[in-house]
């Protein structure tokens, strides 16, 4: 029997050296973990001569807003922030919205096509047509410079079917039956029941298709990089970090200017590297603690068979 003081069982040696242990790893973890995070932050608050000197810190040495006022300073990157905004909430909408009910009309055993629709999604996976077919296909569409070309293509995604049709295969047959015997339609069936039971698969698709959406650029610079009323902020904000590579601007008001004026007015790469992280991130952290219970519950779909 284990000997108890004051009501409480006796941790032995051993007991309390894995708990030391596990400590020590954990806090070694958590400094790992938001030292690259604090370290962004402080450039891109810091002044960005004195970044060159020395870039390792956790707090601005020389504070300044600089970096961030010349991302802003073009009026065009807050229409890119508006389109941006558009394409995540429209494509996370739409692509979790049909996906769900594909992935619902694969989840019956009385269709009779699920077999066959299944391997066709599934073989996207492992063999794509490319670039310049896809290409071709946005183009013969008519979706080439329209903001449609954002949010159409990726209405499907087959990862992202195979969960929720996973998902829906396990929730209770017996559900749906006793809605069909009270003459629900399989529409309404999807609506009422599948749909509310399936927030947390719901909640961890439209994390995934979120975030994809907010940092896609590249289809930006495919179809839309000749229309600027479409560009979206990733794409700016990459065309911003380009500007910087190839040339470190300064922004001097006159040529009398003393130097130390100048350095103080002077961003580079890695500075504007570090603005453009932080604004590209700050949307997707606001966002994740309210969907952070579904995401870890839908993380653990599959994981547990009865």
């Amino acid at each position: 029997m284990t000997t108890t003081t004051f009501g409480r069982p006796k941790r032995s040696a051993a007991d309390l050296l894995f708990d030391i242990c596990n400590t020590v790893f954990l806090l070694v973890l958590l400094v790992l973990t938001l030292y690259p995070v604090l370290n962004t932050l402080a450039v891109s608050f810091n002044q960005a001569q004195d970044t060159v000197r020395d870039s390792t810190f956790l707090w601005p040495r020389e504070f300044t807003t600089l970096n961030y006022s010349t991302l802003f300073q073009d009026g065009l990157i807050y229409h890119a922030f508006f389109i941006s905004v558009a394409r995540t909430l429209l494509g996370t909408v739409s692509s979790v919205f049909c996906t769900a009910m594909l992935a619902y009309t694969l989840s019956r055993k009385e269709y009779v096509l699920r077999g066959p629709i299944s391997f066709i999604f599934i073989f996207t996976m492992y063999f794509s047509g490319g670039l310049i077919p896809t290409y071709m296909l946005i183009k013969n569409l008519h979706l080439y410079g329209t903001f449609w070309v954002y949010v159409i293509p990726g209405l499907i995604g087959a990862f992202n079917l195979i969960v929720m049709r996973s998902f829906m295969e396990g929730l209770p047959e017996s559900l749906v039956e006793s809605a069909q015997i009270d003459g629900a339609t399989h529409f309404s069936i999807f609506l009422r029941i599948i749909l509310p039971l399936s927030l947390p698969v719901i909640a961890t698709i439209a994390l995934f298709v979120a975030v994809g959406q907010w940092n896609s650029w590249f289809d930006t610079f495919l179809y839309n990089s000749s229309n600027i009323n479409l560009s979206t902020l990733q794409y700016e904000l990459m065309k911003k970090l380009q500007s910087a590579n190839m040339s470190v601007g300064g922004t001097a008001e006159s040529a009398f200017a003393s130097s130390k004026n100048i350095q103080a007015n002077i961003v580079t790469p890695a500075s504007i590297r570090a603005a453009i992280t932080v604004v590209a991130t700050v949307p997707i952290i606001v966002v994740y603690p309210f969907l952070q219970k579904y995401f870890v519950t839908g993380l653990t779909l599959g994981g547990v068979k009865e």
